[in-house]
């Protein structure tokens, strides 16, 4: 199995929530605030990720609103480029152990309104899913089309700069001489839509492989027809950036988790597919409250066994000691160690 190889590899599993807390949060841990790249910056232009530059709309103002259901998607935080840049390098173990490949389906939990990971890994799979909240969808997809269209006119590099990757960022907030640019109804560009980068299907949105679909943890109900398609049932991989800050959604968080990587071993079981790896999960963060961080992690190691992602595996941005970090998880149902 290549799955079997991959966890060798990883080492030892993670044996107490508690412990674990205690050794990441006991790391001189850099003063990040909150996280943010700029909450105040209407744009902002990413350098040097992978060796791409990308533009990313935000919305200022659905952050500071008091919307009910959680604001905290409508701006780029700090670990995004660094995990974008990570997950899609041709070098992460993912890939090398062959976990991730051009056949792939990944699903994004809590993508927020960047688009950012699905930017870099999308053209590397078959097919990309992000999942927030409705709120993200037209910042989503407008930020996909919109780097979609410039990556076409950009030189595909993966390097692991993750200096660039940490906020090499430059930062356009509205004024009253020059409003931000108002996007379409549907929130794409005009030049999208007639060059035919974006289409929708199913409810979401998409713009080749990357497709857009609202999902809410607390009361959508998880099936097979999240993949949008038709031969697959189910995900090789599902991802999570920093979605885990407050402690009343991390039950509904991961028993999403839980509920997305069984629909692998439920296709498998009905016979329509060859035997397939179960799915993987990973999960990165930033290191913020340890009470938060050790109640994901008890409930996550109920149902996963979980691996935080060794150094010399991680770009140096998501080192120990940068207040970040990357756990990979596997159902226990689906192995045993």
């Amino acid at each position: 199995m290549k799955l079997a190889g991959f966890l060798k590899a990883l080492g030892a599993a993670v044996q107490d929530a508690e412990e674990e807390t205690f050794e990441l949060f006991s790391q001189e841990l850099p003063s990040q605030n909150l996280g943010f790249i700029d909450s105040k910056a209407q744009s902002l232009e990413l350098t040097d990720i992978a060796g791409q530059e990308f533009t990313i709309t935000q919305s200022p103002a659905i952050l500071s609103s008091n919307r009910a259901g959680g604001t905290t998607g409508a701006v780029v935080w700090k670990i995004t480029p660094l995990f974008a840049e990570w997950l899609s390098s041709p070098r992460n173990p993912l890939f090398t152990h062959g976990l991730l490949s051009p056949s792939s389906l990944v699903l994004e939990l809590g993508c927020g309104i960047s688009g950012l990971v699905a930017l870099l890994l999308g053209p590397r799979i078959s097919r990309y899913v992000l999942t927030d909240q409705p709120y993200v969808a037209r910042l989503v997809e407008q930020n996909v089309a919109d780097n979609r269209h410039q990556q076409q006119q950009q030189q595909p590099s993966f390097s692991s700069s993750s200096a660039g990757a940490a906020a090499a960022a430059k930062t356009t907030r509205p004024s009253k001489s020059r409003p931000p640019a108002r996007p379409s109804r549907r929130g794409f560009p005009a030049h999208a839509a007639s060059a035919g980068n974006v289409s929708r299907d199913r409810g979401g949105s998409a713009a080749g492989g990357i497709h857009f679909t609202p999902l809410d943890w607390e009361t959508d109900q998880v099936t097979p027809a999240l993949t949008g398609s038709v031969e697959a049932q189910s995900f090789d991989v599902v991802v999570a950036c920093d979605c885990i800050y407050n402690e009343a959604l991390v039950g509904p968080f991961v028993s999403t988790c839980v509920d997305m990587c069984r629909l692998r071993a439920a296709e498998v079981s009905q016979g329509t597919t060859t035997a397939k790896e179960p799915c993987v999960c990973v999960i990165a963060q930033q290191l913020r409250d340890p009470l938060v961080f050790e109640a994901w992690l008890t409930r996550f190691t109920v149902s996963f066994h979980a691996w935080r992602v060794p150094d010399e595996w991680l770009v140096p941005g998501l080192r120990s000691n940068s207040g970040f970090v990357v756990h990979v998880g596997v159902l226990k149902d689906d192995i045993s160690l």
